[in-house]
């Protein structure tokens, strides 16, 4: 008796593909480093000193506040102090000489150091012949003037032109010229001024002073000599004294309480200018 054929039923369901591992983040390496400590400190005479330039010793006097009185100081290797009155009778004197204006101080040599830093020709002190080399302070500034300069030129480049009008009157640049003139003369003012051009933005004189000199501009108020009037009908907002600036005068008065009234009419009238 033949046998029914049997059904083939459901197909295999095709083997699921082997899943690809996630590749493993890659684990960012860390660059050790290690700050070299100068042992040394150097100073340097900025001027052309020559070969050989011999520090004066003999005389040289300071005021010791500690004490209270004007003291001798000189420099003796074998002494622990530099103070004259503080040394010994056997006290030998030994020269302090930049080679080709430089002079390394070990730090071994702390009164050499305590000299130098106390020495009445040191410009630290006031004097015009020799200075203390600080090159990690000096990278410092270096590094916060370049960081400050950029970040001006990018206030010329990313503030909205309203923004830069106020400057722009403040600094004494024409604002009836295209916006990139305006832009182009502000980063000029940016690269020469940059402290002041930062502050200028936090300033309220600087939108004060802006907002006189258009009041005047469009015939609001009249800045004479003697005195700030309202254009309109003559009368005096506030006096100049002789000798004093007009625009100078009125920008003080409306930062005051009594001015702020003033400040705000010169205003609301600019705006209806608009």
């Amino acid at each position: 008796m033949a046998q029914p054929k049997r059904s083939p039923g459901r197909p295999k369901a095709p083997a699921a593909a082997a899943t690809a591992p996630a590749p493993a983040a890659s684990k960012k390496r860390t660059i050790k480093r290690k700050e070299n400590l100068s042992t040394t400190v150097e100073y340097e005479i900025p001027s052309r000193a020559g070969v050989v330039y011999m520090l004066p010793q003999k005389g040289i006097t300071i005021y010791d506040s500690e004490k209270n009185t004007v003291r001798e100081i000189r420099y003796c290797p074998n002494e622990p102090s530099i103070w004259v009155d503080e040394q010994s009778d056997n006290a030998i004197k030994e020269s302090v000489a930049f080679r080709e204006g430089k002079l390394f101080v070990p730090r071994e040599k702390p009164n050499l150091k305590e000299f130098l830093d106390l020495h009445p020709m040191n410009m630290g002190n006031g004097g015009n012949v020799f200075k203390e080399v600080d090159k990690k302070r000096d990278a410092e500034r270096e590094l916060e003037r370049e960081f400050k300069l950029t970040e001006a030129i990018a206030m010329v480049r990313d503030k909205d032109i309203q923004d830069l009008l106020p400057i722009a009157l403040y600094f004494k640049v024409s604002i009836n010229q295209p916006t990139s003139e305006i832009r182009y003369n502000l980063l000029r003012i940016a690269k020469t001024k940059t402290k002041e051009f930062i502050e200028a933005f936090d300033s309220p004189q600087v939108t004060t002073r802006a907002t006189i000199q258009q009041a005047g501009d469009y015939q609001i108020i009249n800045l004479k000599k003697d005195g700030v009037y309202w254009f309109d009908s003559n009368s005096l907002i506030v006096s100049v004294p002789v000798g004093q600036d007009a625009m100078d005068v009125m920008v003080r008065f409306c930062l005051t309480e009594k001015g702020a009234p003033v400040l705000g009419d010169i205003e609301e009238r600019l705006d209806r200018l608009n």
